[in-house]
């Protein structure tokens, strides 16, 4: 069964806390071997503990899948990008090195490239992903655009990453405040001064009202 449609992805990093409570859940999904399909990564170490949650952007265009030699990496009819099929994975580390967003791991002991699939057995069927169902601040959310929009009014989903003169366009958005381009330039980011700071200043430039706002009819 495909992803429903109204439903989609939603990465909000302004409300991640570190918690790691979406790498545990990720790591007990019955088809992740036990281990964690969702990295969770500093902003800016030195200056800030600020976290934030890296899953499978899952793009139109999938880069790991036009490098894979083997034609491992399929994407299905919904849009959802699987991890690497098992029989024909040489773990060449292709996908690894191309993927723009640092997605797909190689786990030697399988000789396997795995990556989060949007938990498909569950959202295939209507169902949260693991990380999303335990995310205690909403950071990960998985839901319709008006339920979004509602929750957050002063952001705005985006799914348009500038890397040079690539555009790449995804099935998961991440939220931006509303005064901010409808893309993101990471390579024009990763050019000015600390590395990731600008990228920093578009994701965490809300202020603490926004945080506050009531999830599921409760403060934070």
């Amino acid at each position: 069964m495909p992803v429903p449609t109204e439903f989609a992805f939603f990465i909000d990093p302004n409300r991640c806390i570190g918690c790691q409570s979406c790498v545990q859940a990720c790591s007990e999904c019955d088809t992740h071997k036990g281990h964690s399909m969702i990295h969770l990564e500093t902003v800016n170490r030195p200056d800030s503990p600020q976290t934030v949650p890296v899953v499978c952007m899952h793009c139109d265009f999938p880069t790991c899948a036009e490098v894979c030699p083997a034609d491992a990496i399929k994407k299905t009819g919904d849009g959802i990008v699987q991890t690497a099929r098992e029989p024909r994975c040489i773990a060449c580390n292709n996908c690894v090195y191309s993927c723009p967003f640092g997605v797909p791991k190689m786990y030697s002991e399988f000789s396997l490239m795995m990556k989060c699939d949007m938990c498909y057995d569950r959202t295939s069927v209507g169902k949260k992903p693991m990380c999303a169902s335990v995310c205690p601040s909403q950071a990960l959310y998985f839901g319709t655009q008006k339920e979004i929009e509602t929750l957050r009014p002063r952001s705005k989903p985006m799914n348009e990453f500038n890397f040079g003169n690539q555009l790449i366009k995804t099935k998961v958005f991440m939220m931006v405040p509303n005064d901010q381009p409808s893309q993101l330039d990471v390579t024009d980011a990763l050019d000015h001064g600390v590395v990731g700071q600008d990228i920093e200043e578009t994701l965490f430039s809300m202020d603490l009202p926004e945080f506050l706002e009531p999830i599921g009819g409760q403060q934070v």
